[in-house]
Formats: structure tokens, C-alpha cells, sequence
């Protein structure tokens, strides 16, 4: 679903920054968490993207979508969250785990409900074990549902290596499924 604001002229063009935090943080958060696996840190790291969007809102040239220009804020401050993080001395623990929020609706038994959701675990421990550019590709694509072009512009990265990348993920989680049952 296309989100209702699509911006591609100029920075004037999105005046009503309110409705722009609306329409696409839903998007910014989910990515953010799904990379972060943190919520605490995924409401920060989300803000201040909308902070930076807001205060660089002049430098917005149209020359992406809306969606992609903020999609690249994020990964950017993920990437600078994570480089952050490795020179701390102690681990943070992981305040929400982002399966929890995908549980399957009450249609399915509890035997059906369970098996989903751990093999819902399963691929979120398979992502956290990629590389820092597969995970951001991987759930780029399969969080956020952008095409390779979209991802491309969002992570600076050329559509085959975007490609390289998003099929080594596939096949790095595919293979830790199996070594999982």
C-alpha cells in the first residue's frame, strides 16, 4: 500500500511535516527495530531521522521518492547506531523482540500460533547473523517491501550488488533454517 504523500518535485512540496511523520513513520520504526532489535533505541534512532528529514527538508531535491530520501536517513543512522554500539564496553539487552508484535491472528490454534512464531524467531536469529549491507538489504526488501531500485538509492549500493547481496541473505537464513530443525 502506497502511503498517501508522494513527493517528488521539492522540498516545498511536503510543508505539512506533521502529516509527513503520519503517513511514513509506521515504515521508518518497523525498519529501524527490525535492524536494531531494540525499542528503546529504534524510537531514537526513528526520531532523529525525522529530526534530520525536517532540518535538511531544503536539501530534498526530488530526485527520490519521499519514502526512499527518509529510508536512506534511516539506514545511514543505523549504520552510524551500530558502529556506536561496537565501541561500547558492555551489550545492551534486547528490550522487544519484534516477532511479538507478528503473531499469527486467532484463527490459528495454539499449536499452529507457536509454530509460526518460533519459526519467526528462527529467521530473525538467522538475520542477525548476516553481514551488516545483507541484513539492511534483507529486511529492506522483506520488512519494508522495497523494490531493488528503492533499496539501491536508500543504502547507495548499485542494483547488483543489491541483488548480491539480498540472494546471499536468502540463501546464508535458508541454510540456518535447515541447521535449526
Amino acid at each position: 500500500m502506497q502511503p498517501a504523500i508522494t513527493v517528488t518535485e521539492s522540498a516545498a512540496e511536503f510543508r505539512d511535516f506533521e502529516e509527513v511523520v503520519r503517513v511514513y513513520w509506521p515504515r521508518v520504526f518497523r525498519f529501524v527495530l527490525a535492524s536494531l532489535r531494540d525499542y528503546d533505541a529504534a524510537q531514537t534512532v526513528a526520531q532523529d531521522c525525522f529530526y534530520r528529514a525536517h532540518k535538511n527538508r531544503g536539501r530534498f531535491r526530488g530526485e527520490s521518492t519521499l519514502n526512499t530520501w527518509l529510508m536512506q536517513i534511516a539506514v545511514n543512522l543505523v549504520r552510524d547506531h551500530a558502529r556506536n554500539r561496537r565501541l561500547q564496553f558492555w551489550k545492551r539487552s534486547q528490550a522487544l523482540d519484534p516477532a511479538a508484535q507478528w503473531t499469527p491472528d486467532g484463527r490459528l490454534s495454539p499449536e499452529a500460533a507457536s509454530a509460526v512464531q518460533e519459526k519467526v524467531q528462527a529467521v530473525w536469529r538467522a538475520a542477525a547473523a548476516l553481514s551488516e549491507k545483507q541484513r539492511t538489504v534483507f529486511l529492506l526488501r522483506f520488512v519494508e517491501e522495497m523494490d531493488l531500485l528503492e533499496i539501491a538509492a536508500a543504502t547507495g549500493l548499485a542494483e547488483g550488488t543489491v541483488k548480491t547481496h539480498l540472494f546471499r541473505a536468502v540463501q546464508a537464513i535458508r541454510e540456518h533454517l535447515g541447521e535449526e530443525r
